[in-house]
């Protein structure tokens, strides 16, 4: 790489998490990708891109979400899918100390390629491993364990409340992917950690499933 025998530098995740002889085991897996930096706050000097690869569940290739909104009690879909996208972000600003600020906009021009829907929140966000998890189809942010880090670790479950947002999701019966996949094509989560300086963004299309 280039380095000086005089010069320091870290090898960190995309997490930022320093790469040493005790953890290198747990962190440094096939295909993981790693910073090689100066320090391990170091800002990125240019964006880097990796391709996510896991096995969707099928239902993602035949259903996307349909069959669990159709059989929402015959009701009307479309509120159950913006319901869902909204209790995530509920779930995502539920440790906030200030505002809970959660935007929906509709927006109907070109200005992201097809119109579409986006749920702004002022949450916690997301590191590149949690997007990465949220990816993975079928994949509960209340039973994962082992190598995947949950966006909501800690997070405990409140009341179930008939008909309401109360962050959790499991009364919808629905995660985002099928909500996003039955009201577009595409997704693009973008999410900055509040403890990190890093933004990541996650896309994923119909098209490529």
């Amino acid at each position: 790489f280039g380095i000086a025998s005089d010069e320091n530098f870290v090898i960190t995740t995309t997490n930022r998490k320093e790469i040493t002889e005790d953890n290198f085991s747990e962190l440094v897996q096939d295909g993981v990708t790693l910073y090689l930096l100066q320090s391990v706050d170091q800002m990125l000097l240019l964006a880097t891109k990796e391709r996510i690869d896991f096995l969707p569940h099928y239902d993602t290739l035949v259903k996307s979400g349909m069959y669990e909104y159709y059989a929402s009690e015959g009701q009307n879909p479309l509120p159950f899918a913006l319901a869902e996208l909204i209790d995530n972000s509920l779930s995502a600003t539920s440790r906030n100390t200030g505002i809970r600020s959660i935007e929906i906009k509709l927006l109907f021009d070109e200005s992201q390629g097809k119109p579409a829907v986006a749920v702004i929140d002022n949450g916690s966000g997301m590191t590149s491993k949690q997007l990465n998890n949220w990816a993975v189809y079928r994949l509960s942010k209340f039973t994962r364990q082992g190598d995947f880090e949950s966006d909501h670790s800690g997070y405990v479950r409140p009341l179930p409340v008939p008909r309401s947002l109360n962050s959790d999701i499991s009364y919808f019966g629905v995660g985002g992917k099928q909500a996003v996949f039955f009201v577009g094509q595409s997704a693009r989560m973008i999410s900055k950690p509040a403890t990190s300086q890093d933004v990541h963004e996650l896309v994923l299309s119909k098209e490529d499933f």
